[in-house]
């Protein structure tokens, strides 16, 4: 029987969001209701909110969440009710080219529940990324739950969900940082500083974050940053290069994604180092490199999409590591809220106030 819950809904570019009612259907074939525990307050979230993604209003925004699995359709092996889920927008197929190569972490017919959740109105609602998670209850493709010890916070937990698995698994996945590299993390606002946090937890010797807020810079130093750069004071590339011997940064991350941060990146790499491009830019713009400079620098220019991650590997492992006290993911809370205080959250995340909101239901 469908159930009627509370929601945060984004009805049109750039209106206040607001808290209503929506319907919820029960599960189909492959797919589960899962009652939300916690969900972090994503700038993606944001950026549906404004018409950045797509116009595809309503949307029923929330997306970094975790919560235990209500009921589940037909044919569902992978989890059960009563499981405590991380919920991941890459649920991966199993079939296409990718995952036929033992490749699927790049699966590339990733999928989603298939029927819609709705208004009371019966208008149909477009998920974040296929979730949906603010809200009490929400409607998935089961492969995008993924179990993880349900002694876990909720809170930290749900995390992994988005921003802090795409800093981790940028660092780690994508730019492969091993035991002695240096690493630059460009931009250290929730992504980034998972790359810090990432680079640590990797072994690198030297982690340099570079930002334009001293209060980001001073977190970056509490993840694991070595050494901090503010830009608006210091040239970027100059002091990564000094800061490394006059060579530039085995690895480079780039977690704001915008041509000028790129540039800076591309040349605060050491010669053959790995540029990774984890910060998402707008679809209007251009980025200018001489081709030269590709050509004769080498190394590797990368993109990191959720962080390279593969959930069903990546989320239990890393709550195993914050459960054991060797990954502070608890660091990224900056706040817990109700579900009618996302819109005042977007407002302190769009001034750098906080790492992570986090909705608690």
């Amino acid at each position: 029987m469908a159930q009627q819950v509370k929601a945060v809904v984004a009805r049109a570019k750039g209106a206040p969001v607001e808290v209503t009612t929506i319907v919820v259907p029960d599960p189909g074939p492959g797919e589960a209701v899962v009652r939300i525990q916690a969900c972090g307050v994503c700038h993606t979230d944001l950026h549906y909110r404004e018409g950045g993604i797509n116009d595809e209003f309503p949307f029923l925004l929330g997306h970094e969440a975790a919560g235990i699995v209500e009921t589940v359709g037909e044919g569902v092996t992978e989890v059960a009710p009563g499981d405590f889920v991380v919920l991941n927008w890459r649920a991966v197929c199993g079939q296409c080219r990718s995952c036929q190569r033992g490749r699927p972490q790049y699966c590339f017919n990733t999928h989603n529940a298939k029927q819609k959740m709705t208004l009371l109105d019966g208008t149909e609602l477009s998920p974040a990324l296929g979730i949906g998670a603010f809200a009490e209850k929400t409607l998935v493709a089961a492969g995008q739950c993924t179990k993880v010890d349900p002694s876990a916070d909720p809170a930290v937990a749900g995390l992994l969900g988005c921003g802090v698995m795409a800093g981790i698994g940028a660092a780690i996945n994508t730019g492969n940082v091993g035991r002695g590299d240096s690493v630059a993390v460009i931009g250290c606002g929730g992504v980034g500083g998972a790359a810090v946090l990432g680079s640590r937890l990797a072994g690198a010797a030297k982690i340099i974050a570079v930002d334009i807020d001293d209060r980001k810079l001073a977190t970056a130093r509490k993840l694991g940053a070595t050494h901090t750069v503010n830009s608006t004071a210091t040239d970027a590339v100059e002091a990564i290069r000094e800061l490394t011997g006059g060579n530039g940064a085995d690895v480079v991350v780039e977690a704001v994604g915008r041509p000028e941060t790129y540039k800076q990146a591309f040349y605060a790499r050491d010669l053959a180092g790995t540029v990774v491009l984890v910060g998402v830019p707008t679809p209007e713009m251009q980025l200018e490199l001489p081709l030269i400079d590709v050509f004769g620098r080498g190394g590797a220019l990368k993109s990191s999409w959720y962080g390279d991650c593969l959930p069903s590997r990546d989320f239990p492992m890393l709550i195993d590591l914050y459960l054991q006290g060797r990954l502070d993911l608890g660091a990224f809370v900056s706040e817990t809220i109700e579900l009618d205080a996302v819109e005042q959250a977007f407002e302190r995340m769009h001034h750098g106030d906080v790492l992570r909101s986090v909705v608690v239901l």
